[in-house]
């Protein structure tokens, strides 16, 4: 199962035009803002038309089964390369011109699917479907919408009735009757998914506006305040929040997964762990799941503008129903820092780092910083001898936490070069003289590393204050800010990119990544998303520099560390595993086309291969390390006081006896003792 992340630039579409003036009043104001404050303004011109024109259109219809190719020419002749100009002239009469098409569209499709209802489906038509990674063109004709969606739902019933049993023989013999409840389920839900955009009163222009500000760079965006909050909730430990975890599973429905038991969903006494959410309410507008992008919901559930959250929920087969529930806040278990003390022939800590969370209303020093700088403390009274640092999968948060926590182990000194919009140059030099742990640090990366955990980690490995060891990070090397359209408007923000850090070397990890000293393989670390792989990332670049800093310990050192943990790596059963497993996942979904009959048994055979992979990827199996992992002392008596706190200390504490990047750290923080004492005698 996979948990559902927050992703804020979602597309949900409102077909009731706003007034143009208004989009265009909007569009000009984030244009102005743009201009005066990105750090690489771009202006507004054809470019910039044909990336909003087809981008929007990409969002409205990825699947290619909505519009004509008709009705994209004729829209892509008159306003593809005009967007600048009627924005400029403040004629946004195209934001309604392309609502309208698409509303002509979805009626359409609705009307076909509705007839779909009263006809049987032909399974015996030879026909193949074919399957392409990337985006394609509008090819949808008018004389054969009917065949191209009448061949849609019949994959789509093949496939339901495929994933029902893993004996072939047993569907081949149900498939009339099954055929007919998954043609029945398909097809209410397509229906359900029209309904929704054609009454969907969330706002296209939003769209419009998100994409206006990605042309700029992947990481602007505008929010509305809905938006903003539910953005803002996520870069912090304690939030409003309903008190439960949920997640996806192979249906894409949503499950309960975990509930707080001092969360308010507990104190309900209604939800159960394994209970489907299938609508969501705040009171004026409800969404239904199998209808509703998930980012829609995800957004609805954790913005803190709303505070009472009505779920209906489904029990097994049971019968439906509704909880209310009121938020309040509580501490986010999964978005905090926590630590523990790892013995194997020598005693190291661990503290995760999960995000860079700060305290936004500011006075009371709860941000991520400072709880690194605890847990440290509490490891060091266990006399540790190494500490390894975990900021896989740490997307990142607030920069001024990553500066405090770079300085927390770096002596006073350069730690980054900031370039703004002026292109004029200024250091960050570390806030803090000393440091609060001098002993050898490992620090573990992967490919969802982004940000400000791709800012420490340059600098902790500039400085040669840590070995740092994993997978190739994101490649994001940016600042933002969100500030309103205007100064007095709390319904209209922007997320802007204003500058560009740079490392003290002078050269950029941005679109390039942090590269770790021992590169170690990870899952799916080919098709993680980077910064490079976004059309509008800003570029690779170097400064000519000569700010001096003093390493802690020389090149040479690091290298030698860096040489004996990749020939573990390498002579690794459990590594080269992944390796192995990376390339079966390469073989299915970097594919840049295939295609498969149009029958059971194909779409069975098709199905069954990446069933048995992704079977293979959640069995795959770590070797019993069997780490000796405890808690601090002082931790101990934390779990004495809040026992509630005792399950879920213990699923952390069993994750990390078979973590093999965990055991290969140690291994290095072992060599470093080693070296040091031979180095010394």
């Amino acid at each position: 199962m996979k948990k559902i992340t927050l992703v804020f630039l979602f597309f949900t579409f409102s077909l009731f035009a706003q007034n143009s003036d208004t989009s265009c009043d909007i569009l000009l104001k984030i244009n102005k803002l743009l201009q005066q404050e990105h750090f690489s303004p771009k202006p507004v011109n054809d470019s910039l038309s044909a990336y909003l024109f087809d981008e929007l259109f990409d969002k409205l219809d990825p699947s290619r089964s909505i519009f004509l190719k008709s009705q994209v020419d004729t829209l892509s002749k008159k306003y593809r390369l005009n967007l600048d100009d009627l924005i400029l002239k403040r004629n946004c009469s195209f934001v309604t011109a392309i609502k309208n098409e698409y509303r002509k569209a979805l009626l359409r499709n609705r009307s076909i699917f509705e007839k779909f209802n009263h006809e049987a489906l032909n399974f015996d038509i030879k026909d193949t479907i074919r399957f392409k990674q990337k985006d394609f063109d509008f090819h949808l004709q008018a004389n054969n919408v009917e065949k191209a969606l009448n061949k849609k739902i019949r994959y789509e019933v093949l496939s339901d009735v495929a994933e029902k049993s893993k004996n072939l023989d047993s569907l081949k013999l149900n498939f009339n009757s099954m055929s007919l409840n998954s043609k029945k389920d398909i097809i209410d839900n397509e229906l359900c998914k029209i309904n929704f955009l054609l009454s969907d009163e969330k706002s296209f222009e939003d769209n419009v506006f998100n994409i206006f500000c990605n042309y700029f760079d992947p990481h602007t965006n505008y929010f509305s305040n809905d938006t903003k909050s539910s953005f803002v909730s996520t870069l912090s430990k304690e939030k409003l929040s309903l008190g439960l975890d949920v997640s996806l599973n192979e249906k894409n429905e949503i499950i309960v997964e975990e509930i707080d038991p001092n969360g308010p969903a507990f104190k309900t006494g209604k939800i159960k762990k394994g209970d489907q959410i299938i609508a969501v309410s705040n009171q004026k507008e409800t969404l239904e799941v199998s209808c509703s992008s998930l980012e829609s919901i995800a957004t609805l559930m954790s913005s803190e503008l709303n505070t009472n959250i009505t779920l209906t929920i489904k029990r097994n087969s049971g019968k439906s129903f509704k909880v209310n529930i009121e938020k309040q806040v509580l501490k986010d278990q999964e978005n905090t820092v926590y630590s523990f003390i790892i013995d194997k022939d020598i005693k190291i800590g661990y503290i995760k780092i999960p995000s860079f969370y700060t305290n936004f209303e500011g006075g009371n020093s709860k941000g991520c910083a400072q709880d690194v700088a605890k847990e440290t403390l509490k490891l060091m009274k266990d006399n540790i001898k190494g500490l390894v640092l975990d900021l896989t999968d740490n997307g990142g948060g607030s920069m001024e936490e990553a500066v405090k926590l770079a300085g927390l182990f770096i002596d006073y000194g350069p730690i980054s070069i900031v370039a703004d919009n002026k292109r004029q140059l200024s250091v960050i030099n570390d806030p803090y003289r000393g440091v609060i742990y001098k002993g050898p640090i490992v620090i573990i990366i992967n490919g969802n590393s982004a940000s400000a955990s791709e800012f420490c980690a340059s600098i902790m490995q500039d400085y040669n204050r840590a070995l740092l060891i994993g997978s190739t990070s994101l490649g994001k090397a940016t600042m933002q800010t969100i500030v309103p359209l205007e100064k007095d408007d709390d319904q209209h923000f922007v997320k802007l990119t204003i500058s560009k850090f740079y490392r003290i070397t002078g050269k950029s990890h941005q679109a390039v990544g942090v590269i770790p000293d021992v590169q170690i393989p990870t899952i799916y670390q080919d098709i993680f998303q980077k910064e490079s792989d976004f059309p509008t990332a800003l570029k690779n670049e170097s400064l000519n520099t000569r700010i001096r800093f003093t390493p802690y310990v020389t090149n040479t050192f690091i290298e030698s560390l860096a040489e004996k943990s990749r020939e573990r790596v390498a002579q690794s059963p459990f590594f080269n595993s992944i390796i192995a497993l990376n390339s079966k996942i390469d073989t299915i979904l970097k594919k840049s086309k295939f295609e498969i009959p149009m029958t059971l048994a194909a779409v069975f055979d098709s199905q069954k291969s990446i069933n048995d992979l992704s079977e293979e990827i959640n069995n795959f199996k770590t070797d019993d390390l069997n780490l000796d992992v405890s808690n601090s002392e002082y931790n101990k008596s934390l779990l004495e006081m809040y026992p509630s706190l005792i399950e879920y200390n213990k699923m952390q504490l069993d994750n990390l006896k078979s973590n093999h990047y965990l055991n290969e750290a140690i291994a290095i923080i072992a060599d470093y003792k080693t070296l040091k004492q031979n180095k010394t005698n």
